[in-house]
């Protein structure tokens, strides 16, 4: 098997990121597999529940890179890898993995993707999924109150404190490393299927 074609995709929290490589994965089928740095986080089981809702989970340290970029270079040499699962309402890794076999294109999708260097040197094409603070904002409290059961004061808590700054500091700097910029309110189809022509180039 030749090696897999490794797609980074980045933004903000609910920019788009994960209905693009979505969109993606669905042109592509079974040759194709979306692993989200989310998955990634370091478990802290070691804390209470209540000490783990308050910490800070949009900074590089949160994330246990190392393993994410361990388990690509693996997939890329043809290994199968369990891939961890995380609980966003216990913010725990589960004890449960998932296998992934090696697929010809790998979607790594997450906030950070593009802000590590070590991670965006085995990406063949990098993208940022640019999306206005307001809808990702709008966005957000939508998901994390339906998918979460977080409460709005707990979300916009987070938002002004950590995730906000965060991504000033972090997310959008990254950008700057990206391939391609989409808007993420209104990419069209036009721009989504050079995408896929491109993916299409480097097989």
């Amino acid at each position: 098997m030749e090696e897999p074609i490794i797609i980074g995709i980045a933004g903000g929290t609910a920019s788009g990121k994960s209905t693009l490589a979505s969109k993606i994965k669905e042109t592509f089928g079974d040759d194709a597999n979306i692993i989200a740095h989310d998955c990634y986080y370091k478990s802290l089981s070691n804390i209470t529940k209540e000490e783990r809702m308050q910490r800070n989970y949009d900074c590089p340290e949160a994330y246990e890179t190392d393993l994410l970029i361990k388990q690509i270079k693996e997939l890329k040499s043809g290994k199968t890898i369990e891939r961890p699962i995380y609980s966003y309402t216990e913010r725990l890794r589960e004890n449960e993995t998932v296998t992934v076999k090696p697929t010809k294109i790998i979607i790594i999708e997450g906030i950070l993707v593009l802000e590590n260097q070590e991670l965006t040197k085995l990406m063949n094409l990098k993208i940022f999924v640019d999306t206005d603070a307001n809808v990702r904002l709008e966005r957000l409290i939508k998901r994390d109150t339906k998918e979460r059961g977080l409460d709005i004061e707990y979300i916009m808590s987070k938002y002004k404190n950590t995730l906000k700054p965060m991504h000033d500091k972090y997310v959008e700097p990254s950008k700057k490393n990206a391939d391609i910029i989409l808007n993420g309110d209104s990419y069209s189809k036009i721009e989504f299927n050079k995408i896929i022509d491109l993916i299409k180039s480097y097989k």
